[in-house]
């Protein structure tokens, strides 16, 4: 059980588990196209529980004295969550506007490397909280690795999109979508680097 300081683990382990579900969602979605209107909802949803989850630890910030690690750490980890989860709904809501109902190979790959993004961060995340700060490492270093794999998916898209894509509106859809969705990898980085950043401080 989480001790009264340690709400703050307790609301970050939350946002992991949140981030999950939500890439989870967004797996399935691009595996098989349907309804993008609520499609888009639903993460909208999940994108909202998140941002709940970083006010209230700025709430808890602002009347707690002593936390259980920095209070710049806490708020950094929550910011670079957030930005995990606010990655994945800007691609969905660009599936949504532009009307993207074609199954697409490569997102689904992309996606693929998100879940396993996500299930990295919970695992690390979970471990922080147990104050297992050495064992995250792994997790951390998997991460990166996940990341690179984006990197070169990236350049993998975007040659055959050039080589195969004529249509130039579909064009700049799809590369959009393409670097969001790396870019949302770099988020997942940046919650490894976080982590690794309080272990140095607190091993």
């Amino acid at each position: 059980m989480f001790k009264r300081n340690d709400i703050f683990f307790e609301t970050l382990q939350n946002m992991s588990d949140t981030i999950v579900q939500a890439i989870d969602h967004f797996a399935k979605g691009v595996a098989n196209p349907g309804d993008l209107p609520t499609f888009a909802k639903v993460m909208k949803e999940y994108e909202s529980k998140c941002d709940g989850y970083v006010h209230k630890i700025v709430t808890e910030l602002n009347k707690t004295f002593i936390t259980p690690i920095e209070r710049d750490d806490i708020m950094e980890l929550a910011t670079s969550l957030d930005d995990v989860m606010d990655g994945v709904e800007a691609c969905v809501s660009r599936f949504d506007m532009y009307q993207m109902k074609d199954h697409d190979k490569q997102v689904v790959v992309f996606a693929g490397i998100l879940q396993r993004c996500a299930v990295e961060i919970q695992d690390s995340i979970r471990l922080l909280s147990q104050k297992k700060l050495l064992a995250i490492r792994e997790h951390t270093i998997r991460v990166n690795e996940l990341e690179n794999e984006g990197d070169e998916i990236l350049r993998t898209c975007i040659k055959s999109l050039f080589a195969t894509v004529t249509d130039p509106i579909e064009l700049i859809k799809r590369k959009e979508i393409y670097e969001r969705l790396e870019q949302t990898t770099d988020y997942c980085e940046d919650v490894a680097n976080t982590l690794e950043s309080i272990i140095m401080r607190n091993s």
